[in-house]
């Protein structure tokens, strides 16, 4: 079986692991995304930045693997605190509507200690594509 790493060309290889990774039965799984920036940066601090941020990575990758956000079809987050999350929640959810437009895939949010600290979310998501 092949399997093909996913890297959005404008984008910095990413340093342990795959962006995104596109296995021979059309399986996009991807992983990581923290609401960087294509040089790694984190441009805003707020919660609902860094959740738009991440969604149009995951956007970004599933082109870049020759799908579409319709694609998409299950997001996991991993967020530090349950305050901070609800705190923001209208801004993410915004983000949720604007980014994918009306597609909304299976979603599930997990309160996590995260290895990177500045990070105050993480997705990873699983598209399938035809």
């Amino acid at each position: 079986m092949t399997h093909k790493t996913i890297r959005p060309e404008a984008w910095l290889p990413a340093k342990g692991c795959a962006n995104g990774f596109l296995t021979e039965d059309g399986a996009l799984r991807n992983g990581r995304q923290a609401g960087r920036d294509a040089n790694m940066d984190f441009e805003a601090d707020s919660f609902a930045a860094r959740v738009r941020q991440a969604l149009k990575d995951i956007a970004d990758i599933a082109r870049a693997a020759g799908g579409a956000v319709t694609d998409i079809a299950r997001l996991t987050w991993f967020v530090t605190e349950g305050i901070d999350r609800l705190a923001h929640q209208g801004g993410a959810g915004a983000a949720c509507r604007t980014v994918p437009g009306r597609h909304f895939p299976a979603m599930s949010v997990a309160i996590a200690g995260l290895a990177e600290v500045a990070a105050r979310v993480r997705s990873e998501s699983t598209a399938h594509l035809s």
